[in-house]
C-alpha cells in the first residue's frame, strides 16, 4: 500500500494516509487576535475537517503533540482540548513551550490517527 497525501503544496502535506494510520501536519490558528483557548478551539475545528476529509476523526487518534507559546497559557489550552477530546479515548500526548514559526500564533497540534476499521 503506497502513501496518499492531501492538501499538497511543493513544501508540504497537511495530511498523509499509509497503512490505515492517518498523519496531519502542526495545525495552527487563522484568528491570531483570540485567547490562547480560542486558538486552540480553531486549531482542533481544522483537525476535526482534515481527520474527516482522510476519512476518519477524533475518536481513532493515537497521537498528539502540542506546542504552546507560553506555559503561563497552557491551561486554557487544555481546557479546550479537555473539551474537544473524546471521553475515555485520549490519544498518547506530548505538550511542549516552544517558539513557533509566527510569532502571533500561541499553540500548534499535530496529531496521528487511525482509519476506522471497515
Amino acid at each position: 500500500m503506497g502513501v496518499t497525501y492531501q492538501d499538497s503544496n511543493t513544501r508540504m502535506s497537511q495530511v498523509a494516509i499509509h497503512n490505515g494510520t492517518v498523519y496531519l501536519a502542526g495545525q495552527v490558528p487563522t484568528d491570531t487576535t483570540a485567547d490562547m483557548r480560542g486558538q486552540t478551539e480553531q486549531v482542533l475545528a481544522r483537525i476535526d475537517q482534515l481527520l474527516a476529509q482522510a476519512g476518519t476523526s477524533k475518536e481513532h487518534l493515537i497521537s498528539a503533540q502540542v506546542w504552546v507559546t507560553s506555559m503561563a497559557e497552557f491551561d486554557q489550552m487544555n481546557a479546550a482540548w479537555d473539551a474537544w477530546v473524546v471521553p475515555g479515548r485520549p490519544p498518547v500526548r506530548a505538550a511542549l513551550e516552544a517558539k513557533l514559526a509566527k510569532p502571533e500564533w500561541k499553540v500548534e497540534i499535530m496529531v496521528v490517527a487511525a482509519l476506522p476499521e471497515a
